[in-house]
């Protein structure tokens, strides 16, 4: 019996350290909700508000994600996280390690897999290259607000 084939998430013939602007988002296997809860309030005078109460294993995921200078911003949700992340100079001529999305992603889930002692995530990740400031700024309020609107998440599960 033939296994189908994995579909590639990568855009084809795309330098992913090329210098530019990123949306990633890396789920949970099997989209457990290992990372936080999310804690919805009503408020009379300002609408409904949600808080990110963080698990132990998203305390250890944040650390991580705050040491990568690339990360401009990020949110951590019950069961996936997203990250914007901007390669400024792109692929490198020296020796050094190339800042890419691919090694950040790489970096963020062997240190978390590390330290939790167990691999938390899917084998990969879904991305996005962001085209201009538009999109950019959507993206931005998305991760800005993606707690208030956990109900109505694609990776929502109770």
């Amino acid at each position: 019996m033939e296994l189908p084939k994995r579909k590639n998430n990568r855009l084809e013939n795309y330098d992913y350290n090329t210098a530019g602007v990123y949306f990633v988002t890396i789920c949970t296997k099997n989209r457990k909700p290992l990372l936080c809860n999310i804690v919805s309030c009503k408020n009379d005078t300002v609408g409904d508000d949600a808080h990110i109460v963080p698990k132990p294993i998203g305390i250890v995921v944040e650390k991580y994600i705050r040491n990568v200078p690339e990360i401009e911003k990020y949110v951590i949700m019950p069961n996936h996280i997203h990250l914007l992340i901007r390669i400024e100079n792109g692929r490198m001529k020296a020796s050094a390690p190339t800042v890419s999305v691919p090694n950040i992603v790489r970096s963020l889930k062997i240190l978390t897999t590390k330290e939790i002692g167990t691999s938390i995530f899917q084998r990969s990740y879904h991305d996005h290259i962001v085209r201009d400031e538009t999109d950019y700024a959507e993206i931005w309020d998305y991760i800005e607000n993606n707690p208030q609107k956990w109900a109505l998440d694609r990776y929502y599960a109770e």
